[in-house]
């Protein structure tokens, strides 16, 4: 039987391919960049926004009891103070608390592959359809076991259309009525979805869509996109990122201001979160981490932070 060697020079070479091409992936010297911009900048920044590097993990992998596989999104309804998030098999919504126990389960119908939630106002929310490449209005009342997405009012938008890398997160914005939309790759896209009127849906949508981007297009630093939410009391936009494992918080003309990475030994972490697929912003200014397929994080500000 013939022996393959390989020679020395050709292994070096194939290594050091490997290495560059992990590194362009991941685009470590661009977040290295920004990691050190957003540092620079702390104290502009430390007492007029979220402030990321002053959060602290206090609810760390909590399985979620109930739940077993593919929740995927986030967002908090600030009139019942709960948290919602979609699973996409079998399709449902469920509501949890804020300490992550699961309140109830509610039935999808129709649905393909819910990504992600948010919430609008009173009972409407806004689920996103990564099969469809769609948008769905639907009502979800404190009694709602089972909800249909047909015949609801929806938005479908077919750009960069590719199966299994569509639209994995929405937040809507009540202050100025539109919604972001987040496409996870090829490419990465922050959608701004304006004219929606979701309380007058008889009259039809006259809908502008733009894309968001960073005040420095290399800034999207992040490998993939999996979640977005919206902070409207700075205007601030949350980016989280599965592949990089990062939440990176930006001012409203779209600098990056600071960065949470979700890694071992970060913010008060004890292992690296796995797989965060969604992300959601409480009123008193706590962070929700939802990674799939059913760990549930928490973490909040060490110290109280001015001007939020």
């Amino acid at each position: 039987m013939a022996r393959v060697t390989l020679c020395k020079p050709c292994l070096w070479t194939a290594l050091i391919g490997i290495g560059i091409l992990v590194f362009w992936y991941f685009k470590v010297l661009a977040l290295g960049y920004y990691w050190l911009s957003t540092t620079l900048n702390a104290a502009q920044w430390k007492n007029a926004s979220l402030w990321l590097p002053g959060y602290e993990v206090t609810v760390e992998g909590l399985a979620i009891e109930g739940l077993s596989r593919n929740a995927s999104g986030l967002t908090f309804n600030t009139e019942t103070g709960t948290l919602f998030t979609v699973i996409n098999r079998p399709p449902q919504i469920a509501e949890l608390t804020t300490d992550g126990r699961l309140l109830r389960t509610i039935e999808l119908e129709g649905a393909k592959d819910p990504e992600g939630i948010t919430y609008v106002q009173g009972d409407t929310y806004v689920i996103s359809d990564e099969d469809s490449h769609s948008m769905v209005w639907l009502q979800i009342g404190p009694q709602t076991t089972r909800v249909s997405v047909a015949g609801k009012p929806s938005l479908g938008v077919n750009i960069d259309a590719v199966h299994n890398s569509g639209f994995e997160g929405v937040s809507w914005d009540s202050e100025q009525n539109r919604l972001f939309v987040v496409k996870e790759k090829m490419p990465l896209r922050v959608l701004v979805v304006r004219g929606l009127d979701v309380f007058n849906t008889s009259a039809g949508f006259n809908i502008d869509i733009s894309e968001w981007k960073s005040s420095d297009a290399a800034s999207l630093f992040m490998s993939d996109l999996s979640s977005l939410t919206l902070h409207e009391p700075t205007g601030h936009l949350l980016l989280l990122s599965d592949e990089s494992a990062l939440v990176v918080e930006y001012a409203p003309d779209g600098q990056p201001i600071s960065v949470l990475p979700l890694w071992r030994g970060f913010n008060g972490l004890q292992r690296k979160v796995p797989q965060p697929e969604g992300l959601a912003v409480g009123p008193d200014g706590a962070l929700y981490v939802l990674s799939e397929p059913n760990l549930f994080y928490r973490f909040e500000r060490r110290t109280a932070t001015s001007g939020l």
